[in-house]
């Protein structure tokens, strides 16, 4: 092929709207990880459209390499779509036409490439300019949101653009308000976690799904854990046991479950309801992190003296934190938790690694870093009793700039710390330096409310800058 003929196939190819062209990066996700789950909504969530898990699965097959698996499961997408009963069969393929017009390029394989556009450009000038236009729109809109939303992570807020633009065309749609409904509550509830509050509110999403859709369990269930959030456990119960009557044996109605009946203090019923849900999905690194939680949780009810039961809850924490971690490589909660719990046992070294190991995990978002630096810090302070390098990690928590809970707890420990030193050792001078960075963190938010008034004022910014430096160094 010339290249004028590549490069005219190349730029067709880029205005398809499709996986590879959705702007998807490998390394910022695990994808192992992701195929397994995959694999386990298509067992247990028959309620999806499988074409669409078929066609991701086509696209992780692609990244790792594998073009003819991937092409199997194209070929699944298409099967199912046949299969199905609609009246806008052709828009429905347009996307799994994209994706194969991409993997048979990749394939070398031009020719076929080139049928593929010439398909996907045929759906598109048929419906350009009539009344289905619309529902081609919506349906690439909603394809790329479940795409982001099931990658996680970083592309919440572009799976949320998307739903949005979907719902603007078809604001009824029963699937693309669940699918608005579990990317808020996910962008809340990271909030939470971060910063203990939101500007995401959920809670009126997830009843207008609920109303449109009563046989999405899964939709129930977060609707339960919301409303239990925010202080209204009796009714979020009933709704829970209702979404229990209709699909008891859905390992992700009961992974919520399970959560929802921790949080209400009924530790066993959790762990019980969790190991039902790890029969069906033994590989799922979230089951285990909850199971390894909830025996935390058992642990920590314990008095030291009653040896046997609190050494038997450590390791069963140990053993399926260890679990999480295995099946999911990136799970940076986990290995937090893991970690902490070696030194819980006094596994000191095996901590240290852990530590090690997942700050060294690569695409680390800030929030990320200052979860691992203030769990490492309570580590040394607590366990290993170092409280030299408990104030090091501290510090490298504070010196991220974002206003997450972690970086509040790690001031007040460290004020906590200094305020002990000066009256144990007032001749020590380590508590007042300690108060003086604190005081310099103290400043510097001033100042920066200072330039968010007076932005063009040069002395505020040159002094800013001054105090940002000199905190980096402390």
């Amino acid at each position: 092929m010339s290249d004028v003929v590549e490069n005219s196939l190349q730029n067709h190819l880029l205005k398809l709207e499709c996986h590879f062209t959705w702007t998807f990066f490998k390394e910022e996700f695990d994808i192992d990880n992701i195929e397994e789950r995959l694999h386990d909504q298509i067992a247990f969530l028959p309620s999806t459209h499988r074409h669409r898990l078929h066609n991701l699965l086509a696209y992780t097959s692609y990244l790792k390499g594998d073009n003819q698996e991937a092409i199997r499961q194209l070929q699944k997408a298409e099967e199912l779509l046949q299969g199905t009963q609609t009246a806008h069969l052709d828009i429905k393929r347009a996307v799994t036409y994209s994706n194969y017009a991409w993997l048979y390029y990749h394939s070398n394989q031009f020719s076929k490439a080139q049928s593929y556009i010439e398909r996907v450009e045929a759906i598109c000038k048929k419906f350009e300019s009539s009344p289905e236009h619309d529902i081609l729109l919506t349906e690439r809109y909603g394809e790329q949101a479940w795409a982001l939303l099931t990658l996680y992570g970083k592309y919440c807020e572009r799976a949320k653009e998307c739903f949005e633009k979907a719902l603007v065309l078809d604001p009824d749609n029963p699937e693309l308000n669940s699918g608005y409904a579990i990317v808020m509550y996910r962008l809340e509830s990271q909030d939470l976690i971060l910063y203990e509050t939101s500007k995401y509110k959920s809670i009126e999403f997830l009843k207008r799904a609920v109303t449109l859709n009563e046989n999405d369990t899964v939709i129930k269930a977060l609707l339960s854990l919301r409303y239990q959030s925010l202080g209204q456990a009796e009714e979020g119960g009933k709704i829970m046991e209702e979404a229990l009557r209709q699909t008891p044996d859905s390992p992700y109605l009961l992974r919520y479950a399970a959560k929802f009946y921790r949080n209400e203090g009924k530790i066993d019923v959790a762990i019980t309801i969790l190991k039902k849900a790890l029969n069906q999905t033994p590989a799922s690194g979230s089951l285990h992190h909850q199971i390894g939680i909830c025996y935390r949780e058992k642990m920590k009810s314990l008095m030291k003296s009653a040896r046997n039961a609190y050494t038997r809850n450590t390791e069963e924490a140990i053993f399926h934190f260890e679990k999480a971690v295995e099946h999911k490589q990136f799970f940076v909660e986990a290995y937090i938790d893991l970690a902490r719990m070696y030194g819980r046992a006094n596994q000191f070294d095996k901590a240290e690694d852990t530590f090690q190991k997942v700050l060294s995990l690569r695409n680390l978002t800030w929030e990320d870093k200052q979860e691992i630096h203030f769990g490492y810090a309570l580590f040394q302070q607590q366990a290993a009793r170092s409280e030299s390098e408990a104030i090091r990690h501290y510090k490298e928590v504070i010196r991220i700039p974002n206003k997450t809970k972690f970086r509040a707890f790690s001031n007040n420990n460290l004020k906590q710390l200094a305020e002990q030193n000066i009256k144990k050792t007032p001749s020590d001078p380590t508590g007042f330096r300690l108060l003086g960075f604190i005081h310099q963190l103290d400043a510097i938010d001033y100042y920066e409310k200072s330039v968010e008034l007076d932005p063009d004022n040069k002395d505020i910014l040159s002094a800013l800058s001054c105090m940002k430096c000199s905190l980096s160094k402390a």
